[in-house]
């Protein structure tokens, strides 16, 4: 199967984000983006926030308290759609798009990336492209029988307990990281169970990142998009071969 063909029913996505991240002109002050971001993204994205990131420095002295100083500074500009389900990131380090649930085909948001991420680059200038990341975060429900879950009928890879006569799972945590041959692209995976929703269900979140290391230049539009698109498919085959045909067949129902 061609990984970008891979396509389900209601996919359990509650996020989806695309990074470019990037090298800025020195002593480029994010918040100096705002006005002429904004005026270009208002159509759109008309609710603006600030995000902001603060430095503690503490400076000792022989004979004094040592003297402490905080700067804060603008780490990005978030720029929200009206429903708030779609945002639109000019970052310190880079670019993101971030879509909240429903969620339909990155198909659906490539050209809107596109227009964006073009804005940006006209506005921040970048210097260079230095990776391209994926991230998606899924909800998945698990159907809860007398309050357990067999998560060998869920899951094709996670945690194992010790000893499965004696210990039922009340909570985990399972993560690895890996290289695809060939590509080098880089993959990231979290597997966790979240608070019950309800009393038949138990939530997993399936936490996927994917990222290609690679300078490349800001204008280069085609390579960016075909470098999203492997790392879409890397994406696609990490979640179908890490769940069960019974787990996928829940997002193939209405």
């Amino acid at each position: 199967m061609n990984e970008n063909q891979f396509k389900l029913l209601k996919a359990p996505i509650v996020e989806a984000v695309v990074d470019i991240d990037c090298d800025l002109p020195p002593g480029r002050d994010v918040a100096a983006l705002e006005i002429p971001a904004h005026d270009l993204l208002r159509a759109q994205y008309p609710i603006v926030r600030r995000l902001f990131v603060q430095t503690h420095q503490i400076q000792p002295q022989t004979d004094k308290p040592p003297v402490l100083s905080v700067h804060q500074a603008v780490q990005a500009l978030q720029f929200l759609h009206p429903d708030q389900k779609q945002i639109v990131q000019f970052r310190a380090q880079g670019f993101s798009f971030n879509r909240l649930e429903p969620y339909g085909s990155l198909d659906d948001y490539l050209s809107e990336i596109e227009r964006t991420w073009k804005l940006y680059v006209a506005v921040a200038t970048p210097v260079q492209v230095r990776i391209v990341r994926l991230r998606y975060i899924n909800r998945i429900h698990m159907p809860l029988s007398d309050g357990q879950v067999n998560l060998e009928e869920y899951l094709r890879v996670g945690p194992r307990l010790a000893d499965e006569k004696r210990l039922t799972f009340t909570g985990f945590l399972y993560q690895y990281s890996a290289v695809e041959a060939g590509t080098g692209n880089q993959v990231s995976i979290v597997l966790t169970t979240h608070p019950p929703e309800a009393i038949n269900v138990l939530p997993l979140i399936f936490d996927i990142t994917v990222e290609h290391h690679q300078p490349a230049e800001v204008e280069n539009w085609t390579w960016l998009l075909a470098q999203i698109q492997a790392l879409r498919g890397l994406k696609n085959g990490v979640f179908r071969n890490t769940l069960t045909e019974k787990c996928l067949n829940l997002f193939q129902q209405p």
